[in-house]
C-alpha cells in the first residue's frame, strides 16, 4: 500500500508571535518551528505502523520553500522512506491543497493522510479539498484506521458514542486523536533521514483563492484581581460589573 502523509510546519508553541509589513505578514525571525504535531502524532506515526504490519511504503509531502527541508528531515527520521517539497509558498488552503492533489493523483497513492488541523491556522481545510480533488471518498477526524484489502475501518468520534464506518480505497483521511502515539525518533533514525531521498519539485499553475489582509494579537490578558474570601461583597459587585463572558 502506498501511503501520502501530508506534513506542515508550525511555529513552536513557545514562540514569541509578531507581525511586520504593516501587520499582514508573519515575523519569521527568531521563531523555531516544528513539525505540526497533529500531522506528525497521528497521521504519520499511524502510517509507519501499518506499513510496518503490512508492508508498502510511506511517503511525507510538504508544500514549501526550501527552509522547509529540515522538517521534513525531522519527519523522516521518524520513519518515513521519502520526502516530497513542492516548492513554492503555501499561499493559502486552497493552493496548498490543489498543489498536494496533483502530486498524489500522479503518483498512485491509495491513502493520503492528513493531521485534523494545524495549530496555527487551525482551518481544517486541506484534506476534504484534496479529497474534492482527486474525486475521493473522504473522512474527517478520524480517531482510529484499520485496513484489510482495499476496505478501510474507520471510528469517529461523534456526540454520545463512536461511529465506525467501511470505506473502500484509495481515499483521504483526517486524522484526530487516538489514531496513533507519539513516536521519539532514535540515533538511528536521524542518521539515516540524512541521506532518505528528498525530491523538490515544481508548483502547478494554480492561483490561491484567498490572500491575508492582517494580522492581530489577541488582547492581553487583564490582570488578575485577588478577592478575600470573607469579602463577599466585592466578589459579587465585581462578577456583576466588571466579569465579562467571552
Amino acid at each position: 500500500m502506498k501511503i501520502l502523509v501530508c506534513i506542515s510546519k508550525s511555529p513552536d508553541t513557545t514562540s514569541k508571535i509578531a507581525f511586520t509589513d504593516g501587520d499582514t505578514k508573519f515575523d519569521e525571525n527568531g521563531v523555531q518551528y516544528i513539525v505540526n504535531p497533529y500531522d506528525e502524532w497521528y497521521a504519520l506515526v499511524r502510517a509507519l505502523e501499518m506499513k510496518e504490519a503490512n508492508g508498502g511504503s510511506v511517503t511525507i509531502i510538504t508544500v514549501g520553500p526550501a527552509a522547509d527541508d529540515a522538517i521534513m528531515r525531522k519527519a523522516l527520521a521518524i520513519g518515513a522512506d521519502d520526502a516530497v517539497r513542492i516548492d513554492t509558498e503555501p499561499t493559502d488552503a486552497y493552493f496548498t491543497a490543489m498543489q498536494i492533489a496533483e502530486y498524489a493523483k500522479a503518483n498512485g497513492f491509495d491513502l493520503v493522510m492528513t493531521g485534523k488541523e494545524t495549530i496555527n491556522y487551525n482551518g481544517s481545510q486541506v484534506g476534504g479539498m484534496i479529497a474534492e480533488a482527486m474525486d475521493s471518498t473522504f473522512v474527517s477526524l478520524a480517531s482510529k484506521l484499520e485496513v484489510s484489502g482495499s476496505t478501510a475501518t474507520l471510528d469517529i468520534e461523534i456526540v454520545g458514542g463512536v461511529q465506525t464506518v467501511e470505506i473502500s480505497l484509495p481515499a483521504v483521511i483526517s486524522c484526530a486523536k487516538g489514531m496513533a502515539e507519539q513516536r521519539i525518533p532514535n540515533m538511528r533514525g536521524i542518521m539515516a533521514a540524512r541521506t532518505k531521498p528528498l525530491n523538490v519539485v515544481a508548483p502547478a499553475s494554480i492561483d490561491a483563492l484567498t490572500s491575508f489582509t492582517s494580522y492581530s494579537l489577541p488582547p492581553a490578558k487583564s490582570e488578575v484581581k485577588m478577592i478575600d474570601p470573607e469579602n463577599m461583597e466585592e466578589l459579587v459587585e465585581l462578577l456583576h460589573n466588571e466579569a465579562k463572558v467571552i
